[in-house]
């Protein structure tokens, strides 16, 4: 018998995890909580959190219906931070101390080679469990994610990107361009941890449906050519120092163009959220688990065609 839907007034979550340059626990915790400390969130160590946090106007933070009342990272000294911002009662000593205590857990990494055996005590446990991007980037992880959907468990990954104000009016909706003929994204940081999020800013716009995945580029600039079925080629270039193009998007078909920019992290950040809410509260997944996974064979050809001297990897292959 599914665990979905939770029909409590107030679900309880617990946020779990935290690794090097993702800050995460502190900006989810505060969307979904509603309130923080202003003074210990000046000592938070991502200006990045600090700033859109504090431009959000009084009351407009917070997801009705769910509280984060329970922490756990791998550092004590982060949850200690983290429960001291975001207003959380329940520090724990370990993740799965918080089993028994809450509704569901969100694992607030982006690590996705260590995403199975961070989930699998609360999928083994029936917990739905929300996993930050990327939620693998290996064939081997994505088959125990895919055998552990097959049999029902509750669980969810997606990009924020895919939420983003300045992308959801061209999603499956470019008609005025003609037909699509090139899209392409930049971003910064790693393809393992950031690729997901070039990928499923494109995705949601030109749909499912992916040939094949080619990366010439090397482990610090990846520069990726994907293939569409509808004779779209998607330009991807995953950076790692470039944070001046972050979330940058052009769009160009037989008729007309456009570029886009993101720049909006907290609407992107809490609109994922409402709807992993939104999914416990109706066991509808915001994002079909087809989808991800496709998005998820697209990540791993990515690294495999790179670490192959860039050979034209054909999703076929995949599975």
């Amino acid at each position: 018998m599914s665990v979905l839907p939770i029909t409590r007034d107030e679900i309880r979550l617990a946020m779990l995890g935290m690794v090097e340059g993702n800050g995460h626990p502190y900006s989810w915790s505060i969307i979904i909580n509603g309130s923080y400390d202003a003074k210990a969130l000046a000592a938070c160590p991502y200006p990045v959190i600090k700033d859109y946090i504090a431009r959000q106007p009084i009351g407009s933070l917070g997801i009705p219906g769910a509280k984060v009342t329970h922490v756990w990272t791998d550092d004590p000294a982060d949850a200690v931070q983290v429960a001291a911002v975001a207003h959380i009662p329940n520090i724990a000593s370990r993740a799965e101390d918080v089993i028994g205590q809450i509704d569901a857990v969100l694992v607030a990494t982006d690590k996705g080679f260590e995403h199975v055996e961070r989930a699998r005590p609360f999928i083994e446990a029936g917990i739905p469990v929300f996993i930050d991007k990327p939620l693998c980037d290996n064939r081997l992880d994505l088959a125990t994610f895919s055998k552990w959907v097959a049999e029902g468990k509750p669980l969810i990954s997606s990009s924020a990107m895919r939420f983003a104000k300045e992308y959801v009016p061209y999603h499956r909706a470019t008609h005025a361009l003609g037909q699509l003929r090139h899209v392409s994204a930049t971003m910064a940081k790693s393809w393992e941890a950031y690729g997901i999020h070039a990928l499923e800013t494109v995705y949601p716009i030109t749909g499912p449906g992916y040939v094949s995945v080619q990366n010439i580029g090397d482990a610090n600039s990846n520069i990726v050519h994907l293939r569409h079925r509808d004779g779209i080629d998607v330009l991807l270039q995953v950076t790692k120092d470039m944070g001046g193009g972050f979330g940058m998007v052009t769009l160009a078909g037989t008729a007309a163009g456009l570029q886009l920019k993101f720049t909006d992290t907290y609407h992107a950040f809490r609109t994922q959220l409402v709807g992993f809410v939104d999914y416990l509260r109706t066991g509808k997944p915001p994002v079909p688990w087809e989808e991800t996974r496709e998005l998820m064979q697209l990540v791993i050809a990515g690294i495999e065609s790179r670490e192959q001297g860039g050979r034209r990897i054909f999703l076929s292959e995949m599975d």
